[in-house]
């Protein structure tokens, strides 16, 4: 961590961060994106000097910095990183460096805390930066007031994470969505103005942005240069880029985000604190798939990243939904364990009064009406048949109808005398109350020691609305927020061995704020294979393939009423943590041997699927897509051809497979494991002989013909380097 001065040039994962902290003032970001390469301390001086901006007419006297709390005071006059009031009195903070503190850690991290005063308001922030070996940037604030403050309460409207983007940064894109339609991308020019997404859910949403960026002209998954933010809480959030006529200082505009603060929702007295959500930023030369490579490597190289093989799931939902019969569920078991199931997840309709969604939620006991005997009996079964047992919760609801609401209708998180209005027939538990997580705690932990559970599918099916803590009145979507975290965390401490799943109505939940305390998320509620391209698609961006449930659906999709054909479902779950949710027990045999040979395929390619750095390719035809996962080491990879609709091209022509080393020879071979053959008009002439050898600077620059196919096909290819 090379510094002149004190100018600190961070360097990690090809990407530099260069933080100037000048005399007076708080630290200004001079430059995050490409390696700048070693710098001696003569050249970071210079690095400085040059940055510096011309002052124009009608602006403020002298030259100004975009700092790393941008505000009034500063000369900033877009969104500020810090508001609030004191009594009444405005909070324009005048920042001085009072401290600065810098490490390099083993792992290959760098790590910045800078301390910013402001003596006369009594405040101090503490920004911690940290540059991960991946070349990931994380950035959060914590807002401290002096114990020997004024008695007056600041009331915090927001803090947040802004970091600079260069004038070259035109274009925004960013996701949106509803139930079953998650992660559906929007993109435009970013004009001189505010790109402002808000979320007042009380969770992710379904409509999250994920990860906002903006990049050079036409940037796409291979080629431009790309900015990109997320920020990792699962309440309510703010993302934004804004460019401003006059510029930033030394940058063109801002990215960044944090949590949204209800009114009144923090308000801290003397000695009071508040720290941000991490923001997490990637930067990228190489368009998206560059800053989703960095991501996903960052994500993997986390202590409780799942190191295991990731065991393919049977979820029993859409295979009886509430009609639970021991006979049938056995019957269910034996057949998914044929077909190579190595996880079996009961879902919705085990505990009491649970005959349909009107009812029971929030009484965590197994009904004795349908299981006299517990669920042992099916438990049982499922681990003599070699397979790990899952268990559907959905702890932070209740239903009306339930002894949990009737006992204590003081729990709900809402107004004093007011009821909120039913959404799936369920209200929201006040979670910032440490009765309401304690028995949480107390009654999930039960059933995880009762019966050994490996698995737990946490669900969370409703929007917070009027998220108020009825006792006092105050706002409660942050300490909901913050106790369905302690829940998760105190259940993982009591139970290291547990694994669960983020479902929120599908993807309303999908943020690595939740990640640090599960293993996957729930990527949407709808299996249609079609729809799941999109959104598995653009969860990419953010997760690896490994943190993403995918299963194969039934025939008719429940969602859409779309039928789709077998192998193209398979496909699509292959790309995933695969699994299954489907009547096993209404499958043919013909369906039934392909679901074993998928699995059998699942096994074979995990280590690459949920290893290597996902691709996806720029293909002009909208109609098809080219998707896939290259090997760190670039010695394989397997890529899937997807035809999403018809296309006004009569031939799809040559697609190049991006990602591979272009000084290696490569054999591709066609897989047709699940025995769907060219679902189509014709294959090309490679194909006929189901494999073709050639260097990857071909196949990355000239490319491979594609076959002509329906509709809601996919075709899967392997890849691997070949000595010559």
């Amino acid at each position: 961590m090379p510094s002149s001065d004190r100018t600190l040039h961070l360097r990690a994962g090809e990407v530099s961060v260069v933080l100037h902290v000048p005399d007076a003032g708080p630290p200004a970001l001079l430059h995050w994106g490409r390696d700048l390469g070693a710098l001696d301390d003569e050249v970071i001086d210079a690095l400085v000097r040059s940055a510096v901006p011309p002052v124009p007419h009608s602006a403020l006297d002298e030259p100004w910095w975009l700092t790393l709390l941008p505000g009034e005071a500063d000369g900033w006059s877009g969104h500020p990183a810090v508001s609030g009031h004191v009594g009444g009195r405005a909070l324009h903070p005048r920042w001085r460096t009072a401290g600065l503190a810098c490490s390099a850690e083993e792992s290959g991290a760098q790590a910045v805390e800078v301390v910013c005063r402001d003596d006369d308001l009594q405040l101090t922030v503490t920004s911690a930066l940290r540059l991960e070996p991946q070349g990931v940037l994380r950035a959060r604030h914590t807002l401290e007031r002096d114990p020997e403050a004024s008695v007056d309460v600041l009331d915090l409207d927001a803090l947040e994470v802004l970091l600079p983007v260069p004038e070259r940064a035109t274009e925004v894109l960013d996701l949106t969505g509803r139930w079953c339609r998650e992660r559906t991308p929007q993109r435009g020019p970013l004009p001189r103005g505010t790109h402002l997404r808000e979320s007042r859910r009380g969770r992710t949403g379904h409509d999250a942005p994920l990860v906002l960026s903006v990049g050079t002209p036409g940037f796409g998954f291979r080629s431009g240069e790309v900015w990109g933010v997320h920020v990792a809480w699962s309440g309510d959030h703010v993302h934004l880029a804004q460019r401003l006529p006059e510029g930033a200082g030394q940058a063109a505009g801002v990215l960044g985000g944090g949590e949204l603060l209800r009114p009144g929702e923090v308000r801290l007295p003397p000695g009071g604190s508040y720290t941000t959500p991490w923001l997490v930023a990637t930067w990228s030369g190489e368009g998206l798939d560059g800053a989703a490579q960095r991501l996903h490597r960052w994500l993997r190289a986390r202590p409780r990243h799942a190191s295991s093989p990731r065991p393919l799931v049977l979820n029993t939902w859409e295979a009886v939904y509430f009609q639970h019969d021991l006979d049938r569920l056995r019957h269910l078991a034996d057949v998914a364990a044929d077909v190579g199931v190595e996880r079996f997840v009961l879902d919705d309709g085990w505990f009491r009064g649970r005959r349909g969604d009107t009812a029971g939620l929030g009484d965590w006991h197994v009904d004795p009406a349908v299981w006299p005997d517990g669920l042992h009996p099916l438990v049982n079964h499922v681990r003599a048949l070699g397979m790990q047992v899952g268990l559907w919760v959905e702890p932070e609801m209740v239903n009306l109808d339930s002894d949990l609401a009737r006992d204590h209708p003081d729990w709900l998180l809402a107004p004093a005398g007011r009821t909120p209005r039913p959404w799936r027939h369920q209200h929201v538990l006040d979670l910032g109350r440490a009765e309401v997580r304690q028995h949480l705690v107390e009654r999930l932990s039960a059933l995880v020691q009762e019966y050994g559970l490996d698995f737990l599918k946490w669900d969370h099916n409703r929007d917070v609305h009027e998220g108020v803590h009825g006792a006092t009145g105050a706002p409660g979507v942050r300490g909901q927020t913050l106790g369905a975290y302690a829940v998760l965390d105190e259940l993982r401490s009591r139970h290291p061995h547990l694994e669960i799943e983020s479902c929120a109505s599908g993807g309303a939940r999908v943020d690595l704020g939740i990640l640090e305390r599960t293993d996957r998320v729930w990527a949407s509620d709808t299996n249609d294979a079609l729809e799941r391209q999109a959104i598995q698609r653009w969860t990419g961006q953010l997760l690896p393939p490994e943190l993403v449930g995918s299963h194969v659906g039934p025939p008719v999709a429940h969602t859409t009423g779309r039928t789709g054909q077998l192998a193209f479902r398979c496909l699509a779950a292959l790309f995933g943590h695969g699994g299954i949710e489907w009547d096993l027990t209404a499958a043919t045999d013909e369906e039934l041997a392909v679901l074993a040979r998928w699995s059998a395929l699942y096994r074979e390619l995990r280590s690459l699927l949920h290893g290597g750095d996902v691709v996806r390719a720029d293909v002009e035809d909208p109609a098809t897509w080219l998707h896939g996962v290259v090997a760190p080491d670039r010695s394989r990879a397997v890529f899937s051809w997807v035809r999403l609709a018809t296309s006004v091209d009569a031939r799809p022509g040559r697609v190049r497979l991006p990602g591979l080393d272009a000084g290696r020879t490569y054999r591709v071979r066609w897989r047709d494991d699940l025995g769907a053959g060219i679902s189509g008009v014709a294959p090309p002439r490679w194909m006929e002989g189901t494999e073709i050898t050639l260097p990857g600077a071909v196949l990355g620059g000239a490319g491979l013909s594609m076959p002509i196919t329906d509709p809601g096909t996919a075709v899967l290819l392997t890849v691997d380097a070949v000595e010559r």
